[in-house]
């Protein structure tokens, strides 16, 4: 697809490919985009007050969304995906930023954790196909 297609395409639909959802963490449903741009999975201190975090030797630098951000806390994010339990490391970040309809992101889900747990994004359907799940890691 040229690079003209593709703008085309998304002016015609802006929000393809993005998939947002929310996910379950201890009961609380947090609203979340998956992102196979990020590599790391960075959540809000909202949903990091559920989990257990730590404070990590160096501080953390990434850029999202145009904005730089730096953390020295992570957490073991700990939820359910449509009902799939996935434990992931996290980011605990001030803000993750908003979505193309401006709403909050809390939980922004990277792409070593969607590899870690088979879940394949499915970018034309806005959805995720967690068929791939694993039932027991085989580990050599």
């Amino acid at each position: 697809m040229s690079v003209g297609s593709a703008k085309r395409l998304k002016k015609q639909n802006p929000f393809i490919g993005r998939i947002r959802q929310n996910v379950d963490v201890k009961g609380q449903k947090f609203w979340t985009l998956f992102d196979t741009g990020a590599i790391n999975t960075y959540i809000v201190p909202e949903v990091a007050k559920l989990l257990a975090t730590s404070t990590m030797r160096m501080p953390h630098r990434s850029a999202i969304g145009g904005k730089k951000h730096k953390s020295v806390v992570s957490a073991l994010l700990d939820a359910k995906i449509e009902g799939h339990h996935i434990t992931t490391h996290a980011i605990v970040l001030d803000e993750i930023g908003k979505d193309d309809e401006g709403k909050e992101i809390q939980v922004l889900f990277g792409a070593l954790a969607m590899q870690q747990w088979r879940i394949r994004p499915l970018p034309k359907e806005e959805k995720l196909d967690m068929s791939h799940y694993p039932q027991t890691f085989v580990e050599f």
